[in-house]
């Protein structure tokens, strides 16, 4: 890693554990040399803190940058800048084939620039999990998952070979193939130490475990004491290549828990009400950080529940610092013994050991929660932090009827089914799916689905026959308890038969419904419903068919199946008639706390755990028998539909050229509030008659083979068709209309966006987004940045940004702007007619500078609006500057 060659708050200390000996950065050292009282600062902040005493060197990390992190303790925020160095990286097959794609093509232009193509190569670990290109196919008997797995294999061939050909070509990069589990759980009960070491020096030095992940669900980590959250496609791939992450030092928002959960109170419950919390509170960009006596009661797997859904309540992470209770779950995940004392001597050696009778730290602002207090929640039918009490479930879906989708009238609609004994209606349960890292992860709500299931079979309980149900654990590990247990033949019962490995529904790879159902549902344009086990329900995302999804715990997603509609009160009124022919409550068949705990203590081992995960690298026959071609630089195959050289690189010289002046452009899109990286990034089915599918077919590729846009992200003519192309968006130019339109100007003429934008490319014309709040939330999707560069948007004007989406703009060269003084597109009287001219660009662009957009109306009148740049730092302006962090990095290895 790194051996700096600055100590100047002498904190270079030796650690003696065991028989071992380990260099590392003493924290209670460093404050007796100059930096006072840092013992009271949070566990997040401590490791950033260690972070930048390893790798002062003057130049990226200063004394200076070091005295701001004590200096914290004064006002508990800063504006100061700091270079962050992540331990490692993780990434997602979605999100990991495209940057491996950028990094063939970044080797492509090394050699044109004449430099060596063996430069590009990953300097810290990476890790690639392949879990996002399962889809659930076949579902509901023995043999869904052995035929699920064939077909990603046939749809994701040359993907996994381009894959294969990395694993060989790069160094300090790992794959884990297909059919091992999510990225998030592989991380938690496997890659992550919690306590790194690097043996590269005369001595080995100890440090904590840091990462950067390509989805932003790699916050869940933040369970196992381990500070990482998501970025970019684009921002990881420069970690890999050895920059450092610049970022301000963050606000660090307390969490006190206090109390324990109640009987049949589930880690669902609990996250779903800190994410409401947490949303109401605004920590949008901070850290969050759990502590109190709560956490004497709350066992791992339920802190990291909560740690998965930080990118939900907007927080960067969202950790836990370490304690018993770590080190139990590193005992018993199979972790190496000499590793565990590393964690527990080392973090006791730092002052980052929670001990329940010393002083709680220091935050920036605290909120507070008695965990007896948690109630059953849902969250739905739109976002993860609506949360909704099971008792008031019936009656909010109702209203939502009524309100969010205009249902007032033929609420009691039923359509029949064709070729089938049943009819379906507004509010019917058409996915029942328990899928997700959130809670596939954690063994007490899987125990629990396993007993309800297998509670209600033994009284004659069945899944309603218009429910597709399906179950896609997050490791082989639960699988293997759930066999061990017995209870996955009582899940089989009820029709959650094993569909695979991986992330499924939650992502929008739900599969298709049945067809005669799809039928009904658009025949009556019925509101369908979804309940899943997963951390996200954006519109348009978990099936086209379905327009209300709800987030629940894995034993309520089996009770709802049980129901089949989001009309009946689980609370108050019957799951079914058993096979006595009495009704049978929820009440009936929901398993005790002591049971379930009972069922983990006897069937989840550590010696479950270093089996599964003993060959994690090495993949089933289908992986092993994939022919790899290629040596150090990928032979690119022209024609191509999965992996295409991207054009970030073409006439690149070694100097950058001038940024100019944004002049004349016109808009491509005027988007309301809460616009998703899931909205604006490619992402599902691909449809035939989309610029994407039109691609397809001229290119002899069949619909039945189109696969989904998250297969094909590394084809960017297939990605930049699908940018702003989700069938729910709303672009305020084309009012009423949903899907990926415009209005080309000064035509007038309503087309496609990717055809408009192609038009407005070959004319020379530049192009401008306008949005309201919170534009880009959702995934750490690098497509949605990438994209919106390809189809020549130069800025996006918003009134508010996401963090990852603000960082991954900047990153492909588009600049991000907020309006300023309460102004917003809506307040300026925009309609999309206008043209726009950003001046200031040019003449030496500076981090949050003031700029102003001079608006031309079509009558000619002129608005002048004030907008503060967000390029918050001096290396996200060099990056700027470049074109892109990618360009920055690759000019600098040149150099």
């Amino acid at each position: 890693m790194s051996n700096p060659s600055l100590d100047t708050f002498k904190s270079r200390a030796t650690l003696t554990v065991g028989a071992r000996e380990y260099d590392y950065f003493s924290l209670p050292q460093a404050e007796k040399n100059g930096l006072p009282e840092i013992a009271s600062l949070p566990f997040s902040l401590k490791v950033l803190l260690e972070n930048l005493l390893r790798n002062e060197d003057g130049r990226t990390v200063t004394d200076g940058d070091i005295q701001a992190m004590a200096a914290w303790l004064t006002d508990r925020s800063s504006d100061r800048e700091i270079a962050f160095r992540p331990a490692r990286v993780l990434m997602q097959d979605f999100t990991g084939v495209p940057a491996v794609v950028d990094l063939a093509a970044m080797r492509d232009a090394m050699a044109s620039l004449g430099g060596d193509p063996e430069r590009i190569n990953p300097l810290v670990p990476v890790d690639l999990v392949i879990d996002h290109s399962v889809i659930v196919d076949d579902f509901g008997n023995p043999k869904a998952f052995a035929h699920n797995v064939d077909l990603e294999y046939q749809r994701n061939g040359e993907r996994y070979r381009f894959l294969r050909w990395g694993q060989s070509a790069f160094h300090n990069f790992r794959v884990v193939p297909p059919g091992t589990g999510i990225c998030h759980q592989v991380n938690l009960e496997y890659l992550s130490q919690t306590v790194w070491v690097n043996e590269d020096g005369e001595r080995p030095v100890a440090y904590p475990d840091t990462l950067v992940g390509t989805d932003s669900h790699t916050t869940m980590v933040n369970g196992v004491s381990v500070l990482g959250w998501g970025v970019g496609g684009i921002e990881a791939e420069a970690v890999m290549l050895g920059q450092p992450i610049s970022m301000l030092i963050p606000q660090v928002v307390g969490f006190r828990l206090t109390g324990k959960l109640r009987e049949g109170i589930t880690a669902t419950d609990l996250v779903l009400t800190v994410t409401e919390m947490l949303r109401k509170k605004g920590v949008v960009g901070k850290f969050v950080e759990f502590y109190g006596p709560g956490l004497d009661h709350m066992v791992l797997e339920d802190r990291a529940t909560i740690g998965n859904m930080a990118p939900e309540y907007g927080a960067t992470c969202a950790i836990f610092p370490i304690d018993d209770e770590t080190l139990r779950y590193l005992t018993h995940t199979g972790r190496d013994p000499e590793r565990i004392a590393l964690v527990e001597a080392y973090a006791k050696a730092q002052g980052m050991f929670r001990d329940a009778g010393a002083a709680e730290p220091v935050f920036s602002d605290t909120l507070s929660l008695d965990l007896d207090t948690v109630l059953p929640s849902i969250a739905g039918p739109k976002r993860p932090q609506d949360r909704v009490l099971l008792s008031e479930a019936k009656q909010k879906f109702a209203s939502a009827l009524e309100t969010e989708f205009k249902k007032g009238n033929g609420n009691d609609l039923r359509v029949p089914v064709k070729g089938e004994d049943y009819d379906v209606g507004h509010g019917d349960v058409v996915i029942a799916a328990i899928t997700s890292c959130t809670n596939t992860s954690n063994p007490y709500v899987m125990i629990g689905a396993g007993l309800l299931a297998r509670n209600a079979a033994a009284k004659g309980l069945k899944v309603k026959p218009w429910v597709k149900t399906s179950l896609a654990p997050g490791s082989q590990v639960v699988g293997e308890y759930l066999n061990r247990s017995g209870l996955q033949p009582e899940l089989d019962k009820l029709g959650f038969n094993l569909i695979g490995f991986g992330c499924t529904t939650c992502i929008g790879n739900s599969g298709p419904l049945p067809a005669p159902v799809s039928e009904a549902i658009a025949e009556g344009d019925l509101v369908a419903a979804s309940v899943l086990s997963g951390n996200r329900n954006f519109e348009g995302r978990i099936n086209p068919d379905v327009r209300a999804n709800y987030l629940a715990s894995p034993p309520l997603v089996v009770a709802y199946a049980l129901a089949g509609s989001m009309k009946v009160d689980l609370a108050t009124e019957p799951l079914g008639t058993g096979s006595d022919g009495q009704p049978v409550y929820l009440k009936d068949v929901w398993p005790s706390t002591t049971e379930i705990a009972e069922f983990v203590r006897a069937n989840i081992t550590s010696d479950l755990f270093r089996t599964k995960y003993a060959d994690v690298f090495t993949g089933d026959e289908h992986w092993q028998t994939i022919e790899v071609e290629g040596g150090q630089t990928y032979a690119w195959t022209m024609g191509s539909t999965y992996v295409q050289n991207p054009p970030y690189f073409e006439g690149m010289g070694k100097e950058p050229e001038p940024v100019a002046d944004i002049a004349g452009a016109r808009v491509l899109g005027l988007f309301a509030d809460s616009i998703t990286t899931d909205h604006i990034s490619p992402a599902g089915a691909i449809k035939t008659n989309s610029p994407a599918g039109e691609y397809l077919i001229e290119h002899q590729v069949r619909p039945a083979d189109f696969n989904q846009y998250g297969t094909r992200r590394g084809n960017h003519e297939v990605m930049m068709r699908g940018t702003f192309a989700n069938i729910r968006i709303k672009n305020q130019m084309v009012p009423g209309v949903e899907g990926g339109v415009t209005v080309h100007q000064p035509d007038g003429e309503i087309m496609p966006i990717y055809d408009a934008a192609m038009r407005y490319l070959a004319d020379n014309v530049p192009l401008v987004v306008f949005a309201g709040k919170e534009y880009g939330t959702g995934s750490s999707r690098d497509w949605a940045a990438k994209g919106t560069r390809l189809l020549g948007v130069r800025a996006v004007i918003a009134e508010s940004f996401e963090r990852i989406h603000r960082s991954n703009l900047i990153g492909m060269g588009v600049l991000p702007l907020v309006f300023q003084d309460g102004q917003s597109w809506k307040s300026l009287g925009l309609d999309g007619s206008e043209t726009v001219t950003i001046s200031g660009i040019s003449e030496g662009l500076k981090p949050r500078q003031t700029l102003e957009a001079e608006i031309t109306f079509a009558d000619g009148t002129v608005k002048v609006a004030p907008l503060l740049c967000r390029i918050d730092t001096l290396d996200e302006l060099e990056y700027f500057n470049n074109g892109g962090i990618l360009q920055y990095v690759l000019r600098r290895l040149a150099a």
